[in-house]
């Protein structure tokens, strides 16, 4: 009689081929591809393919920030808490004269210092005042002064700066600012005589060149490169943006992050009966931005004796968004944690938050909160719902 075999009911059951989902084969195929990329470059000693999740050394990362001096600023350019101007990137403020675009580049070197990074000023204008400066918190004896007079001698001093960097001290935060580019000449314009003209064209193509060679040795360093730059008004436009800056497009394109800036008012005073001047009230518009939604408009105080008002800020976005209520000279704050009411006048509102770190963290997470644009598909707005605004940021002639 044959023997039946019988089968256990915990045995395991035969392997069966696994077969790899369509999915899976193009990863491992775009892995192959990109380390034959790396092998076939690894004469430039960098990566040339990279997988933007998991590769933390890409340069599209922004490895860090250097704030404005403006925290809601820093909101409205980085769309997350604690930004700033992107590290490894390139930043372009306009506005025109008197605005604070100096002033707003003076406060990136000033935290680029805080940071343990170093400061590097590039004047094409010799109009550093050594008095201000120091007043907005940059050390001066740590600070590098670098006066120059043309294009030409500007960027080659930032990419010695960055062949510098990469020998020394790799991972050091520098802050670059060039104030102004629109002050340095060109070297074939300085040896020319007053009568001549033609050369915008001459400046504008040396431009070109340098960004195109700049652009991506920053994003492979912990470099931040600000330009500022002035407004110039284009004749003849009647719609549309009445405003372009000078030295062609070339900065336009390359910059991640471009602010024009506007001053709205004076800050003034009576004192023994006279009207004093202590400030200007600022308007701030991100009208580009590769770090979060561009067209954000912020407004904050410049006092003459201090810089960038950060706290007044903090309490004129409270107010917009409805952080806080006010009756008359007072406000009330409700703290979100402990259901605690806090009234105070406006006057002490800095000093009430530097006393109380913890409430201090507390109103600025609930105004990141409230200020963040949170991505999220399908927002539920039809065409109805919207407004096509003809106030628009065009530079295009």
């Amino acid at each position: 009689m044959a023997k039946i075999k019988t089968v256990s009911a915990i045995e395991p059951a035969p392997n069966k081929p696994t077969t790899q989902s369509k999915s899976e084969q193009t990863d491992d195929l775009a892995s192959e591809l990109a380390s034959t990329l790396n092998k076939k470059f690894k004469s430039t000693n960098y990566k040339v393919a990279y997988f933007l999740e998991g590769d933390s050394d890409s340069p599209s990362n922004v490895s860090g920030w250097v704030s404005t001096g403006s925290d809601i600023l820093d909101l409205a350019i980085s769309n997350r808490p604690n930004g700033g101007f992107p590290i490894g990137r390139i930043s372009e403020i306009t506005g025109l004269e008197a605005s604070g675009k100096s002033l707003l580049a003076a406060h990136a070197l000033a935290d680029t210092q805080k940071q343990g990074g170093m400061a590097v000023y590039i004047d094409t204008e010799n109009a550093a005042s050594e008095e201000f400066l120091s007043a907005i918190g940059v050390d001066l004896k740590k600070m590098m002064y670098v006066p120059l007079e043309t294009v030409e001698d500007i960027f080659e001093s930032i990419e010695s700066i960055i062949e510098g960097v990469r020998k020394s001290s790799k991972d050091r935060l520098v802050t670059i600012v060039v104030d102004s580019i629109m002050g340095a000449s060109t070297k074939i314009e300085m040896a020319a005589e007053y009568d001549k003209d033609g050369y915008a064209t001459s400046k504008s193509i040396i431009l070109s060149k340098a960004m195109r060679k700049i652009t991506n040795m920053i994003g492979r360093e912990k470099i931040c490169l600000i330009f500022t730059n002035q407004l110039r008004t284009r004749l003849g436009v009647s719609f549309g943006d009445a405003w372009t800056t000078s030295g062609g497009k070339a900065i336009p394109f390359h910059a991640s992050v471009r602010l024009r800036l506007k001053s709205v008012g004076k800050i003034t005073v009576k004192k023994d009966g006279l009207e004093q001047v202590l400030g200007v009230k600022t308007q701030v518009q991100v009208v580009k931005n590769r770090m979060g939604p561009p067209m954000k408009k912020i407004e904050y105080d410049i006092y003459f004796e201090s810089g960038i008002d950060n706290i007044g800020g903090w309490l004129e976005t409270m107010k917009n968004y409805g952080l806080v209520t006010q009756a008359g000279a007072w406000y009330t704050y409700v703290d979100k944690t402990t259901g605690e009411e806090i009234k105070f006048q406006s006057k002490d509102f800095e000093s009430k938050i530097i006393n109380d770190p913890a409430l201090k963290k507390t109103i600025y997470d609930e105004i990141c909160d409230s200020y963040i644009f949170k991505y999220k598909p399908g927002a539920g707005i039809g065409i109805d719902d919207i407004v096509i605004s003809s106030d628009v940021i065009n530079e295009e002639s």
